[in-house]
């Protein structure tokens, strides 16, 4: 009832919805593009990340009809995109189109900025990042929502299903959408579609319910999901407390903000049932492998590194040394030991999955370094970049900051453990909780 309320001056009217299709027709020879074991096995959601830009002299409506072009341009570069998964093995690019939907808000932009809520973000989307998926063949892979609000500004929302993407994928389109728009020559011609079957073979995955076993956790439902900034100079402090430790000299910024989550976490968990404490994190794999591949090439193109903390004692030099290793570990040659029989049988992993009850388990997702705040649709840079992003049942999906020194963390968890995460002395020594833009 309470949420009701304060939403209620906030409503997004649809101004026009379209499917836009390809702006030329996808070569025969290109129709079928095959699902690795990782598309596979992603979960079936959308992932959105909506870009807030401020009003500008550059906004009319000729504004519109250049964006509307240069999408559908990028669409035939990226024309995956544009088609419809067939059974679970490989999409039908059919050039049958996205979702681009332009909409009115009725309110300033500032009434999100103030703080930002994820139930008022989810309202920008194009459609829900859990929105029902089953019929796969009847949904779009790629959504867009254009949202207008009465001072100007304007939130340009990207959802984009995760049985084809991943946030590398995601942040590629956009950049391409972007630099069409303004009329830049990209060259991203050739290494956006790869062929990534060979390392990781589509598997038979009859019976195999994967995010099942994590859904089923009685927390699922009755989670929440708050924002926590991590400014700059509060990151540099903490990296400098959890160097020249006896795990590790000295943790990057995701490495010290992560362990400084989960040590949180894992304190309060501390009395639970739960054997074993683990963090994971999803690794691009793109520059890991031998040889390489294009940073702007689509797919699931990532491992998750497992870091396990035996102790009850939370120590965040350890724990920052534990995320360390499981993420060195991750060369081209581990990656293809892992996936040399079975996508679903990785080890840690695979046990959490068979035996989620003996595992606390707090995931991350990190789009730190992505380059979101270069994206000029041709008014500007975004003011703000977010998302509506859960990770369920815990965890925490990181974004940077507008001046890349920092991290902002969305993080979910159940309703008593966010209550003690939020109090927690060494979290608020750091953060601030749902600040301001």
């Amino acid at each position: 009832m309470n949420q009701a309320k304060e939403y209620v001056n906030m409503e997004v009217q649809i101004i026009s919805q379209e499917i836009i299709k390809p702006s030329a027709p996808t070569p025969h020879h290109l129709r079928t593009y095959k699902l690795s074991g990782k598309d596979q096995i992603a979960a079936l959601a959308y992932v959105p990340v909506i870009l807030f830009y401020s009003p500008t002299n550059e906004m009319s409506s000729k504004n519109s009809d250049y964006l509307k072009k240069a999408f559908s341009e990028t669409l035939t570069l990226f024309y995956p995109f544009a088609g419809r998964i067939k059974d679970v093995l490989f999409i039908d690019c059919n050039d049958d189109g996205a979702t681009y939907i332009e909409a009115h808000v009725t309110c300033n932009m500032s009434v999100i900025l103030q703080q930002p809520d994820i139930h008022q973000l989810e309202q920008l989307l194009p459609c829900k990042p859990d929105e029902n998926l089953d019929e796969l063949s009847t949904r779009v892979m790629l959504a867009v929502q254009v949202n207008y609000f009465d001072c100007g500004g304007i939130a340009v929302s990207v959802s984009i299903s995760h049985r084809v993407a991943d946030g590398s994928s995601l942040v590629s389109f956009v950049k391409c959408w972007a630099a069409i728009s303004c009329g830049v020559d990209h060259h991203i011609v050739d290494g956006v579609v790869v062929d990534c079957t060979s390392l990781f073979p589509p598997q038979d995955l009859s019976g195999i319910k994967l995010h099942e076993s994590f859904r089923n956790d009685n927390t699922y439902c009755k989670t929440v999901t708050k924002r926590f900034v991590f400014y700059g100079p509060k990151v540099a402090a903490l990296r400098g407390k959890l160097s020249n430790g006896p795990y590790l000299d000295r943790p990057t910024r995701i490495e010290a903000v992560s362990a400084l989550m989960w040590g949180a976490f894992v304190g309060e968990e501390n009395e639970s049932k739960k054997v074993y404490k683990v963090a994971a994190h999803n690794v691009d794999l793109r520059k890991r492998l031998d040889p390489p591949l294009p940073q702007h090439c689509i797919g699931n193109i990532i491992h998750t590194a497992m870091a396990k903390w035996p102790a009850k004692v939370v120590d965040y030099n350890g724990l920052a040394g534990k995320i360390h290793e499981s993420i060195s570990l991750i060369n081209n040659d581990y990656i293809c030991q892992v996936y040399a029989d079975s996508i679903t049988d990785q080890g840690l992993l695979a046990q959490i999955v068979k035996d989620p009850n003996n595992w606390s388990l707090f995931g991350f997702s990190s789009w730190c370094k992505f380059p979101f705040y270069e994206v000029d649709l041709g008014f500007g840079k975004p003011i703000w970049v977010g998302t509506a992003m859960r990770l369920m049942p815990r965890g925490a999906f990181l974004l940077d900051t507008r001046d890349g020194e920092g991290i902002e963390a969305w993080v979910t968890l159940s309703e008593e453990a966010m209550l003690k995460f939020e109090k927690n002395p060494d979290i608020l020594a750091y953060a601030s909780v749902s600040p301001r833009i």
